[in-house]
């Protein structure tokens, strides 16, 4: 077996995203005056639902309600999507630890890295250039997200555009991932999975998963120990 490359889950796994996005939802929603608001506990359990405006039509059809429309959540997803973009730039939103150093271990082994992520391309672009100075594709080989495919995580549809486009079997990569419907995906599309449970998603069970880190600093020393994938770290 040999290790080619490492693709990452970007909301929660790359950075702690998620209550960046919460506000800007509950902001965009207010200036939509739709008296839509998520706390906290809501927001949690929404993110069960992946993608962000499925979670928006979830929320609709549990208040039983028919507006918005889906043409009109589309239009506020977008809105929302340019607010999320700008307070991640003025906010500095910084990695989780252990992404920059692990990013940074696989490229001095040679290895390819991708990202592959139920958000959309423009999102990828703005967290890279927040968290890294740079545009994603200077800091990634592939970006598949989630708008290119045809179901979203937990299915592995956006895992299967990633190994194509970073042109790899799935044996030869490692996902890194902090929800279970990632690790689903993952193990779905035949990949081993580093679970890195987020704020978010601390509470859900990552058994399925091949190696669990609630910090990803931790996962460097680990799979220094691990036969299949010592050669990474040489």
């Amino acid at each position: 077996m040999t290790l080619r490359a490492l693709i990452f889950d970007v909301d929660g796994t790359l950075a702690e995203t998620e209550e960046l996005h919460r506000r800007a939802f509950n902001e965009t929603f207010a200036q939509r005056g739709l008296g839509w608001h998520w706390d906290t506990a809501t927001y949690r359990r929404l993110l069960r639902t992946t993608g962000g405006q499925e979670r928006m039509r979830a929320w609709r059809d549990e208040l039983g309600v028919a507006h918005p429309d889906d043409a009109l959540i589309t239009e506020i997803h977008r809105e929302k999507t340019v607010l999320w973009g700008r307070l991640l730039a003025e906010g500095g939103l910084p990695l989780r630890p252990g992404v920059a150093e692990l990013v940074e271990q696989a490229r001095r082994a040679g290895l390819r890295v991708g990202v592959a992520t139920t958000t959309n391309p423009a999102n990828v672009d703005a967290l890279s250039r927040a968290c890294w100075g740079r545009p994603a594709h200077e800091v990634f080989d592939a970006v598949a997200a989630g708008d290119e495919v045809a179901i979203k995580k937990p299915a592995p549809d956006v895992y299967f555009l990633a190994l194509e486009r970073l042109g790899v079997d799935p044996a030869e990569a490692v996902a890194v991932e902090d929800s279970l419907n990632g690790i689903r995906a993952a193990r779905a599309a035949g990949i081993r999975v580093i679970a890195a449970p987020g704020t978010y998603t601390d509470d859900e069970d990552h058994a399925e998963a091949d190696w669990r880190f609630p910090n990803l600093g931790a996962a460097l020393p680990a799979l220094r120990q691990d036969a299949a994938w010592a050669a990474l770290f040489t």
